[in-house]
């Protein structure tokens, strides 16, 4: 079996799961979040813990199990903590300003690149360099944060781009003058 189908989750004071056929709804203080799940499997909801079974070890259930499991898990932890993920920019120029609901990037281009927060989810800008996207939804939050980061993905010669905070950029030695001499 699935180490990670078997684990029990958790489910905190102040959340509640609605498990219907086929739909999973968890509502706590930050919002609320469903999600269709392959309606084999069976989640119950006892003393407090959640857990997922599947009905046998058909290829098909055994894909499905810890990956349903894991996915309640993050809708749990969403609408009780939430989730975030931080950028920075490298580059000369290159900040990022709100306005309004608005994240406003300058990298570089000849004009402002405005980007739209998608419901649910909020920028939050720490530093003109560095800010953070968050929301209850990870899945939105993770591909919020890709999209921005495909505005201007860091470049390997002089490191310049948005980047996810802590992400190592391989760098390249450039041309073979400015790396280690003159060629002869």
């Amino acid at each position: 079996m699935s180490r990670i189908g078997r684990a029990p989750i958790a489910v905190p004071a102040g959340v509640t799961v609605d498990i219907q056929p086929g739909l999973v709804r968890v509502k706590g203080p930050k919002g609320q979040l469903e999600r269709k799940v392959n309606p084999d499997l069976q989640i119950k909801l006892e003393n407090g813990t959640l857990t997922v079974a599947r009905p046998d070890d058909e290829k098909e259930h055994r894909a499905q199990h810890g990956l349903t499991r894991t996915l309640i898990a993050n809708m749990v932890t969403g609408v009780t903590t939430g989730f975030s993920k931080y950028l920075e920019m490298s580059g000369v120029g290159y900040r990022a300003q709100l306005q309004g609901q608005k994240l406003v990037l300058q990298v570089g281009y000849s004009h402002p690149v405005e980007i739209e927060p998608p419901n649910g989810i909020t920028f939050v800008v720490e530093s003109p360099t560095r800010f953070a996207v968050q929301g209850i939804d990870k899945e939105l939050v993770g591909q919020t944060a890709a999209n921005i980061r495909e505005v201007r993905p860091p470049e390997p010669y002089k490191g310049k781009g948005i980047r996810y905070q802590g992400e190592v950029v391989r760098r390249k030695a450039g041309k073979a003058g400015k790396a280690g001499g003159k060629k002869k």
